[in-house]
């Protein structure tokens, strides 16, 4: 399926962003895959899940101009390539990230914010395995998010349709 905008997805840690994006790829929609310096998770495929590179790669990328965007984040680089933007349908980003848009693409995005209940996303957390602390990634989060009001769709229901959400994306792709 080709929409007329790409989907940002947006959400603070353990919020659902990778499920739903999982749901858009089986959906048939072309995934983003950023590059980061932050250690591999277990279950992460380099080159699927992200494209784990070096600081010294990452910053060698940043200063020959070939990331659409790049940030900082817990003191992990991750970045967009110019070539994924053009490319992708689907992305996740931070709010900073979002912010660093310009408002042409924002424009032509809709951004999905996964707000779920902390309860929820720190039981979620404590069932992962980790290269970050909990209480780090909570903080991170609550910096990142602070004032965050740049969003179409939010979510708040922490066992939202996939499939319901998908449609409602659309209807507001639709409307604008």
């Amino acid at each position: 399926m080709k929409l007329s905008k790409r989907i940002i997805i947006v959400g603070k840690a353990a919020s659902g962003k990778d499920y739903f994006k999982d749901f858009l790829i089986e959906k048939g929609f072309i995934p983003s895959v950023s590059h980061t310096t932050r250690p591999m998770r277990d279950g992460e495929i380099n080159g699927e899940t992200y494209d784990f590179i070096s600081t010294e790669d990452f910053m060698f990328m940043a200063s020959n101009d070939q990331f659409f965007e790049y940030k900082l984040f817990n003191q992990w680089g991750y970045g967009t390539s110019q070539l994924m933007w053009d490319t992708a349908e689907v992305f996740i980003f931070t709010p900073s990230g979002i912010n660093s848009l310009p408002k042409k693409e924002l424009d032509e995005s809709v951004l999905v914010y996964f707000d779920i209940p902390l309860d929820e996303r720190i039981n979620r957390l404590e069932e992962r395995s980790d290269a970050d602390t909990i209480d780090r990634r909570l903080k991170a989060d609550n910096a990142d998010f602070k004032d965050f009001k740049e969003f179409d769709i939010r979510v708040k229901n922490p066992k939202f349709n996939a499939e319901e959400l998908l449609k409602l994306i659309i209807r507001q792709i639709e409307i604008c």
